[in-house]
């Protein structure tokens, strides 16, 4: 617990299931509960996976936040965290008092760390990019063919004895290659196809390696081969937003992230993300937040949840 009485967000590297596929681990929430618990952190408490994080509800409401974005997942509904994303299990979907009469959530998770799909699938999945809604909410047309191929997917990953290793692997990842790209072209998971999107990906990938040593476009520009013209026609055309809009958003958002989940000072939130000085990185953060640091600090953990 930090000195503002935050949680303080813990790093959650994969777990990993010993004699399990490499990469791919299938469980249900309460697993996932403890598997946060082994890190050291109270429930309820942040953590920042450092890898992908997909689950769905069967029955009960999930409250949990992913960054500073706050939802329920209901029954049929999704919820996708990408790894750096900061996200927040409120006490493994209980009820807060525990005497509604209601049950605790239940549901299927699957972790799993993005080299153990094809390229083809990494690409064609867009496993880079953000849902565009949380959570999401599988139209009724769409909804069965995904729920079946988690089903056989969570069916196959624990009939590890029915195969050779080596084959068990590979149906699973064939599998979770299947129900990556149906979830990822789900009504509302993300925007369609351009023909700037390698551009985008590339640029993308390089704000989310670089964002806090280079903050300008023509940064970028240099290092990826690209025109300034050409960052901004793609991210215009992938996000509706300009490529200095992208690289800001990501500065805000890391900066948010500092603010609400660290003890750290503005002025060592400023020196953290690259700016010259506090009166730069707080004019950035008023211009692009809407308020100053302290101000957003403030008002977020006094709506954060206990």
């Amino acid at each position: 617990m930090s000195q503002n009485g935050q949680p303080d967000v813990a790093d959650f590297p994969f777990p990993g299931t010993p004699g399990g596929p490499p990469g791919i681990e299938v469980t249900d929430l309460p697993g996932l509960g403890e598997r946060i618990r082994r890190l050291g952190v109270a429930a309820g408490a942040p953590v920042r996976p450092g890898f992908h994080l997909v689950f769905t509800v069967h029955e009960g409401n999930l409250p949990c936040a992913v960054d500073l974005t706050t939802c329920t997942v209901e029954p049929g509904h999704w919820l996708w965290v990408r790894p750096g994303q900061v996200f927040r299990l409120h006490a493994e979907g209980a009820p807060a008092d525990g005497h509604d009469g209601s049950r605790p959530a239940t549901g299927t998770v699957v972790l799993f760390e993005a080299s153990v799909l094809d390229p083809g699938t990494v690409t064609e999945a867009r496993l880079d990019r953000r849902a565009w809604r949380l959570p999401l909410e599988p139209a009724p047309q769409v909804r069965a063919p995904v729920e079946q191929t988690l089903n056989l997917l969570e069916s196959e990953y624990h009939r590890l004895r029915d195969l050779p290793l080596e084959a068990h692997v590979e149906v699973v990842r064939h599998l979770l290659a299947v129900l990556v790209l149906r979830l990822s072209h789900l009504p509302g998971g993300q925007r369609r196809s351009t023909a700037g999107d390698e551009t985008f990906r590339c640029f993308r990938a390089a704000v989310e390696r670089d964002y806090a040593r280079a903050h300008q476009v023509e940064d970028y520009a240099a290092r990826l081969g690209y025109s300034v013209r050409s960052l901004t026609r793609a991210s215009n055309a992938a996000v509706g937003r300009g490529a200095k809009a992208v690289i800001d958003d990501r500065l805000v958002l890391e900066a948010e992230r500092l603010l609400l989940h660290t003890d750290l000072t503005v002025g060592a939130v400023a020196e953290r993300l690259g700016f010259t000085s506090t009166t730069v990185f707080t004019r950035f953060f008023r211009h692009r937040a809407g308020e100053t640091p302290t101000g957003f600090r403030n008002r977020a953990q006094a709506r954060a949840p206990e």
